[in-house]
């Protein structure tokens, strides 16, 4: 365990219980049942620095590492309007539930592809108050978040089939199209 709180062992218990399913989809949908029921529960106390932003950026703080199945749990701090540009997730599965506040996620279709420049268009964006949680199985991996409150931060906590350490973005540069750019990802612990 890379951070104990109250409930953390219960936590891994849930997610070691949907990984080994082996079936991402079956997998993310047990977690997201998992995760909802642990959030209303309120039996998983996250430790106390997830709930502190970081004015700069939305932060992310590592809850657990698991030597075993590989996968990692993060939580990320958004402060009021901090947000993602769009993204993937490296090819990886992911659940993530709205711990505290409210996040807005927007997902993309990528339309075309040319050279290091991409074209999405936006979907319907989505209103993800405490206890909602969704999921990304790639090719349909690219979103934005952001919390659009602006008075309050937003807590969510992820958890990825492997720890993330990269992925790309993608910064607007006429209309639809955006560049790709690899971004390194770290997580603090928590």
């Amino acid at each position: 365990m890379t951070s104990a709180f109250p409930g953390a062992h219960e936590l891994v218990r849930v997610i070691d219980d949907a990984v080994v399913l082996g079936d991402p989809h079956a997998i993310t949908a047990s977690l997201r049942v998992s995760l909802a029921r642990l959030i209303a529960e309120q039996r998983v106390q996250l430790p106390a620095a997830v709930y502190q932003a970081d004015p700069t950026r939305y932060a992310r703080r590592l809850l657990h590492l698991s030597e075993r199945h590989g996968y990692s749990v993060i939580a990320m701090t958004w402060a009021p309007g901090q947000g993602t540009p769009i993204h993937d997730h490296a090819g990886l599965w992911c659940v993530e539930g709205v711990w505290a506040g409210s996040l807005e996620v927007t997902p993309y279709d990528l339309v075309e592809s040319a050279g290091e420049e991409a074209r999405f268009r936006p979907q319907e964006t989505l209103h993800a108050g405490r206890g909602s949680c969704g999921s990304l199985i790639p090719p349909f991996e690219y979103h934005t978040i952001r919390n659009a409150d602006a008075n309050d931060i937003a807590v969510s906590v992820h958890v990825y089939s492997q720890a993330m350490k990269r992925c790309t973005v993608f910064e607007p540069v006429r209309g639809e199209w955006c560049r790709r750019l690899e971004r390194e990802l770290e997580a603090a612990e928590a």
